[in-house]
Order: C-alpha cells, then structure tokens, then sequence
C-alpha cells in the first residue's frame, strides 16, 4: 500500500510541479551553470547504494589547491533560497517514482557515514529512505545527529500509513515556515563524525 500511494502521489506532484521544475532548471542553469543536479550516491533500504537527485545549490569554486572551498563560500544566495524553500527537493519525485525512496522516511545520507553508526543507528535503513521523516518535522537541522537517529528509529519501529500521512501535512506546515533548515553556526550541515559512545566499547 505504501509503494501503490508513494507512486501515484509522485506522479501526480511531478505533473502538477513541472512548469515549476523546469522554471527552477533554467534558472540553475543560468545561475550556477552545469550540471543543473546535484547527483550522489546514497544508502537506501537495507544501506543498498542509489543515486539522489536534487538541484544544485553551489557552486564549484576551488582554491589554487584544486580543493573545493567551504560550502559557506559556494553557497549562493539563490541556492539559500532554494534549499530554505525547500525547492532543491523536487527532483527527488524521480527517486520516489524510481522505488529508490518513499515519501516518508528517514532521509538518506553520505555512504560514508555507515560504518560510523551503532547498531540501534543502523536500523535506519531497514526500511526505504524518505524525501521527509519524523526527524524533519521534529527539529531537522537544528538538532543534533544522535536526538535525529533516535527519531529515525522511532519511526522505524513505530511506523503506520497514518503516522506517514501526519508528517506529509507537518512536512508542508514546516516548509512554509522554513524551520530547521541549517544547523546553528553552519552554512548547511556539519559532517556526522561517530556517536561519542559506541556499541561494545563500553
């Protein structure tokens, strides 16, 4: 039931946001140039790689070392714009209506970051990654990775098709308000580095 809904939902938004994604492709193009996504491999469920799709924020500005400069430095006013409208999102319809992801879920992050969760963490990706979860309408950027893990794990082992439908409205409520969308004192998100406290390490 959950694939049948997340699949006619997404083509139904992808239909309905098409003017508006191929207005916001011209403008990132224009603005930011090429690629006009942003493409990364990610884990989804069972921490199976797939490729995410959003639109582009940054730019690709490197210092004379050919090193990437800090994302405070690439991030553009447009691309502030888009992400704290949450408009960089759209493209992640192709994902849902591809089965990569659902509509709800925990969102799915770097593949590096896989071999630093603990066991309770990893239970994240025992179900489909989601554009928006119970982390993102519960504090998304704004709160630490632990207090974000352990919401993705309620989710997981509380999850119904209600409870979906609760943080899809929640999700539009928080968009609107453009809560959570950095991290304090960062231009997005500070990488996760690892729990203080690891399993089996006393």
């Amino acid at each position: 039931m959950k694939r049948l809904f997340d699949l006619i939902i997404s083509v139904i938004l992808f239909i309905l946001l098409s003017p508006i994604i191929i207005f916001i492709a011209i403008l990132v193009k224009l603005k930011l140039g090429s690629p006009i996504f942003f493409k990364q491999q990610r884990p989804g469920l069972h921490s199976k790689p797939f490729y995410f799709y959003k639109f582009r924020t940054m730019t690709d500005e490197k210092d004379d070392k050919g090193i990437l400069l800090p994302d405070h430095l690439r991030l553009t006013p447009f691309g502030k714009f888009l992400r704290k409208s949450s408009l960089d999102e759209f493209p992640q319809l192709i994902n849902v209506i591809k089965g990569d992801i659902s509509l709800v879920g925990p969102r799915p992050l770097l593949m590096e970051y896989l071999p630093l969760y603990t066991n309770e963490q990893a239970k994240r990706h025992l179900v489909k990654p989601g554009i928006t979860g119970w982390a993102q309408i519960n504090g998304r950027n704004s709160i630490s990775w632990e207090e974000k893990f352990e919401l993705d794990v309620w989710y997981v082992e509380n999850r119904t098709f209600i409870l979906d439908i609760i943080i899809l409205f929640l999700t539009i409520n928080k968009v609107i308000k453009s809560q959570g969308i950095n991290q304090p004192g960062n231009a997005t998100v500070e990488k996760f580095k690892g729990s203080i406290v690891k399993e089996g390490n006393g």
